[in-house]
């Protein structure tokens, strides 16, 4: 390389430094070639073939969704807009036991499978063969794939109302183990969804095994947490302490007003197993949940907002109660006739989202769901909501930790060595935002409305948002955990 010639592809100049640490936030520049970062700070006289001068304006790691549900929006060419519109460079997908591999389902997908697919969604009988369609096709973010436990029951059991037998197991621990050998990156349950709610305890034990053999986490959507919350996270604890693996919680919340106030103790319990074994636990900054309709949630005084409905699709954006009214009907018989249909339920405390967010030990993971008609706003707006309501206006955390919650934390937290943080040799997954305007504009009312104050987003150092519009860039890859001798997985 003669004197003359650029040493890097770009430089970002003056900026306002946030490294995804927690540290104290400085003024400095940013360079890249080759999709990795090549110097930070005062980098003086180097060159590149393009420099832009940010004038103070944030610049961060790229933002890690830790709790997605994006597996068929991650194959559809712009399916990762509500992403990278928020400053998303990752996504961890197949959560709450439902991933789109490996499961070949004809026709219509039963419930949960609807949350993250619809007709011809299920056609990777293998996971291979998902990973290969998405490095086929590009992607527009990293994706870490998780392997569902109620995927692996409704490719596996004879009936998935029961706890599988010992040879049902064995055949889910198979087909797992070789998921996690072909592009997995873990296990993920979904115990309060009908076809795992059935599952024992051991059964679930023996895959978060095969997950923990092969360095992954086991990541649960726990048991009934409406009902029997407490009871839900030991079972949890109990899976992970027994499996010898990572747990990850997820969508850590006190659902329904008879667990309201509970975040305190609970996060408290969390922090007592923690000495036993490693937990992480992520959250979504809104006091509502979404999922399906479910029928045990009607006629309870809950407000729920229905979303979608099939053989009532004039029926989404309304609220059940109203529909009930007007079809004089309980509201158990109006969710009868809506089904199969999604819904928003609010049901969480404020100051419990609140408690929980003041975690140090909280990820931010938006649990939206890109298949729905009428999405929860957390789809849109997650990161942005901490970074301009939660942080800046309402002072719940500084500004370098509230980035720290999305980026180094995250990626230490599921094993990611070389994302996350500002440092020289780690991936360019970077975003651009000011902080004086960031803020989520996504509402119940209108959803689908791209964040505020998101400027450029670069994903292995290629420009994929900018102006307020996608690139249609595909710079993205699948991840894979590293082995527990350190070496990383790779496909067979």
């Amino acid at each position: 390389m003669t004197a003359d010639m650029p040493q890097d592809d770009l430089i970002l100049r003056n900026a306002r430094l946030i490294d995804g640490s927690g540290a104290p936030s400085i003024e400095g520049d940013l360079a890249i070639r080759d999709g990795r970062i090549t110097a930070i700070g005062q980098i003086g006289e180097r060159r590149a073939a393009r420099e832009i001068d940010l004038r103070g304006r944030a610049l961060a790691p790229g933002f890690i969704d830790v709790h997605t549900h994006d597996d068929g929006a991650l194959l559809q060419a712009d399916g990762m807009v509500p992403k990278i519109s928020q400053g998303v460079t990752t996504v961890i997908a197949g959560n709450c036991g439902i991933s789109i591999a490996p499961l070949s389902i004809e026709g219509t997908p039963p419930p949960p499978f609807t949350l993250v697919g619809g007709p011809g969604s299920f056609r990777f009988a293998r996971f291979a063969d998902y990973v290969a369609a998405l490095e086929g096709a590009g992607i527009a973010t990293n994706a870490a794939l998780l392997c569902g436990h109620t995927t692996l029951r409704q490719s596996v059991l004879a009936d998935t109302r029961l706890p599988a037998t010992p040879a049902e197991t064995e055949a889910m621990a198979v087909l797992l183990d070789v998921a996690m050998a072909e592009g997995a990156f873990g296990l993920s349950s979904g115990l309060d969804y009908p076809p795992a709610v059935g599952s024992s305890t051991d059964e679930v034990i023996a895959l978060a095994r095969i997950a923990a053999a092969r360095g992954g986490p086991y990541v649960t959507h726990t048991r009934n947490y409406f009902e029997t919350m407490d009871e839900a996270l030991e079972e949890a604890i109990d899976i992970a302490g027994a499996a010898g693996g990572r747990l990850v919680i997820s969508h850590h919340q006190c659902t329904g007003a008879m667990n309201h106030g509970k975040a305190v103790p609970s996060l408290a319990r969390i922090d007592r197993a923690r000495e036993e074994i490693e937990i992480g636990m992520d959250v979504y900054p809104y006091a509502a949940s979404s999922t399906v309709l479910r029928l045990e949630r009607c006629d309870t005084g809950l407000r729920i907002l229905v979303t979608w409905s099939d053989p009532h699709p004039e029926m989404a954006r309304r609220e059940l109660a109203d529909i009930a009214r007007e079809w004089g009907v309980s509201e158990r018989e109006a969710g009868i006739r809506l089904l199969p249909a999604g819904a928003v339920y609010f049901q969480l405390d404020e100051g419990d989202v609140q408690a929980i967010l003041r975690h140090p030990r909280t990820m931010i993971g938006s649990d939206g769901l890109p298949h729905d008609v009428h999405p929860h706003p957390r789809l849109w707006g997650t990161f942005p909501r901490v970074l301009g309501h939660y942080a800046r206006d309402l002072g719940l955390m500084p500004l370098e930790e509230a980035v720290r919650r999305m980026t180094g934390l995250p990626a230490e937290e599921f094993g990611m060595t070389d994302r996350g943080l500002l440092r020289v040799g780690h991936a360019a997954d970077l975003v651009v935002f000011d902080p004086a305007t960031v803020i989520d504009l996504a509402t119940f009312e209108d959803p689908d409305t791209p964040a505020r104050g998101i400027e450029e987003v670069f994903v292995n150092g290629t420009l994929v948002w900018t102006g307020g519009a996608a690139t249609a860039a595909r710079p993205g890859r699948v991840l894979r955990p590293e082995a527990p001798d350190g070496s990383r997985q790779r496909l067979s």
